[in-house]
């Protein structure tokens, strides 16, 4: 599970802004040029929205590069995808969330094999034993900020970069160079650029920037006095609701429960998890508690986005268990934050919880952003059948109370 915990340190809303235009280019198959703060630059492109025509453009636009760095173009996997793949040297790095590199130094390799590396639910386009004298290191601050792009962007956390020599003569040969000279260059090509340290506060930033846009009485099924308030980062990002359940007080430790949103479970009511038992069961339980505050996280598939769930759900289908398929995605097991969650709090004025919830993740992650939980509330349902496995898994390899 990933950790975020407050600062305060002011975040610009422009830093928010070109992390979010660079997902969506991203997202759209366009690469970004980012760079960091010491002048070192490379262009970046996801591997899951990667086409050869793509692949062309950015071997085009490193073409352009003269000096003394190597610009040759790599694809950049997380250590868990990798060893996923069969790569067994990449299983030293997963203690540090390592990143591995191979060369794509041969115009032989296309973008499907590209895709199918990333991809564990595709057709595998590949031989690690050919691949094998291409893995290559790559620059850590750009390739960090890389992944984790791809991740922000709700893509399959694979990338390529290439880094960029850009100008000409004394300033080709250095391998940094002036932050205005990089992002002059993005210019000059239609290239949004973003750099790493922006891309390393966005979650926070995202989190704390979070400001109430809209609230309304919805009456629900056991717990008819509801009011819905939503939140949005003020880059215009996804939102955070809080259901507001009867009139709790501000001076007790109000019945919590930090709920990530499952189109699958809440919605379609599926029977693969356990999801919409929890969301119903928490809404009935504070409504016969006469009050309570739920707060629905957009954090998909423990925050890995609906689209890779259904990868993860297909993967499970093959024998992987919740917390595997994740890993052989290449995310890791628990990608949620909570942070938003506490702020959410905070602005509505409660800091003391009594936290609805099986995991005891929640609970220490919860209290490492600020807000005391004095009681854990069990919460959990029996088996329908269907997800017996995964509320073993849950058990097994997250530690959940069931």
């Amino acid at each position: 599970m990933s950790e975020l915990v407050a600062e305060n340190v002011p975040i610009a809303a422009s830093a928010l802004q070109s992390v979010d235009r660079a997902i969506a280019d991203l997202r759209r198959g366009a690469c970004v040029l980012v760079y960091t703060g010491d002048g070192f630059a490379a262009l970046v492109q996801s591997a899951e929205t990667l086409c050869d025509a793509t692949l062309s453009q950015l071997r085009s636009l490193t073409s352009e590069s003269s000096g003394s760095i190597d610009t040759t173009p790599r694809l950049l996997l997380t250590a868990r995808r990798a060893a996923a793949v069969g790569f067994d040297e990449a299983r030293n790095l997963i203690p540090v969330s390592g990143v591995f590199a191979l060369s794509l130094d041969s115009d032989a390799i296309e973008a499907s094999t590209i895709q199918s590396l990333a991809d564990p639910t595709d057709e595998p386009g590949y031989d690690v034993e050919v691949l094998r004298p291409r893995v290559t290191p790559a620059p850590a601050a750009l390739s960090e900020s890389a992944i984790d792009l791809t991740k922000l962007a709700r893509l399959l956390p694979a990338a390529i970069i290439a880094q960029v020599a850009i100008g000409a003569g004394a300033a080709a040969n250095s391998q940094t160079l002036p932050v205005k000279v990089i992002r002059d260059w993005a210019g000059r090509h239609d290239l949004l650029s973003v750099s790493t340290e922006d891309i390393a506060d966005y979650r926070l930033g995202a989190a704390k920037a979070l400001t109430k846009v809209a609230a309304a009485k919805i009456p629900l099924d056991h717990a008819e006095n509801t009011r819905v308030v939503a939140f949005r980062p003020n880059d215009g990002g996804i939102e955070h609701l809080a259901l507001i359940i009867g009139e709790p007080d501000p001076s007790a430790p109000v019945l919590a429960r930090m709920h990530s949103e499952c189109f699958t479970g809440d919605l379609l009511g599926s029977l693969r998890c356990d999801c919409g038992d929890q969301l119903r069961g928490a809404i009935r339980t504070m409504g016969e508690a006469g009050s309570g505050i739920l707060l629905y996280l957009s954090q998909e598939g423990r925050g890995i986005g609906l689209i890779n769930k259904l990868r993860a759900y297909e993967l499970q289908d093959r024998g992987a268990d919740t917390a595997e398929a994740n890993e052989q995605l290449g995310f890791d097991a628990d990608e949620r934050i909570y942070l938003p969650a506490a702020e959410m709090l905070r602005q509505l004025g409660f800091k003391r919880v009594r936290l609805l919830t099986n995991n005891p993740q929640k609970v220490s992650a919860l209290a490492r952003c600020g807000i005391s939980v004095e009681e854990r509330v069990a919460h959990h349902f029996p088996s329908n059948g269907h997800n017996q496995f995964y509320l073993e898994t849950k058990a097994a390899r997250f530690g959940h109370y069931l």
